[in-house]
């Protein structure tokens, strides 16, 4: 699966997915990540990339011919399908399935936007979904990006070491994950739960999802309704 950023900070996303399990991936070449930096598509002799925004108002809008030759220059060498994702609090918010949606995807190019946006009609021309991951204001698309890359590649086949993980984790079923424990027995005079020692998987199974239940119903009760309603 490949992932192209389209960023004006390619060294802030690559020092981050070149890491650890994505880094890992990318080596095997389960994954392709790959920063496109959109300052280098500009046409002005100081590389600028922004400008004021028609009708007045605050900061500097980013403009659509360096990012529209941007992502031409991907799209134009991509093999296969692709699918162009905006990063904007305005966006449709980022969730698990939509994470596992994507993961079917053979290429994604993400578009970080920066200032007080985007010129919209790039943004018409290019982008195929908007996507938040909350609703908060963040300098840049760049964390963004990156959270989406990570959820994204850990649904590949062959990135998590244990595949199996994917699939027990929170809001996989619609659930948080229940509470997980590791070496030693005892902690702080904290013991583990007696039947995760017991080896009666069955029992642990239905231990696990009863606290999957409580906790959810603790700490994220909303997934209870929606899944609720899914069954109505």
């Amino acid at each position: 699966m490949n992932f192209f950023i389209m960023t004006l900070f390619p060294d802030m996303v690559e020092s981050v997915l070149s890491e650890s399990i994505l880094g890992r991936a990318g080596e095997k070449g389960l994954i392709h990540t790959e920063a496109v930096n959109i300052r280098d598509y500009s046409k002005d002799k100081h590389k600028k990339v922004d400008d004021y925004p028609y009708g007045g108002g605050a900061g500097m809008v980013m403009q659509a011919q360096p990012i529209y030759d941007c992502f031409t220059s991907i799209r134009d060498r991509i093999n296969g399908s692709y699918k162009c994702i905006y990063l904007t609090p305005q966006g449709q918010c980022f969730s698990q399935p939509l994470a596992k949606s994507l993961s079917r995807e053979e290429n994604l190019i993400l578009l970080c936007g920066h200032y007080e946006g985007v010129d919209e009609r790039v943004l018409e021309e290019i982008v195929d979904m908007e996507v938040s991951i909350g609703d908060f204001v963040l300098t840049g698309g760049e964390l963004p990006a990156m959270v989406m890359v990570d959820a994204i590649s850990r649904l590949v086949p062959g990135v998590l070491h244990n595949e199996d993980s994917a699939f027990t984790e929170s809001f996989e079923n619609g659930l948080l994950e229940y509470p997980q424990y590791s070496r030693p027995e005892v902690w702080k005079d904290k013991t583990v739960p007696s039947i995760l020692l017991s080896g009666d998987h069955a029992k642990v199974d239905a231990w696990r999802m009863e606290q999957s239940l409580l906790r959810t119903k603790m700490r994220r009760p909303d997934l209870l309704d929606e899944k609720s309603e899914e069954n109505t």
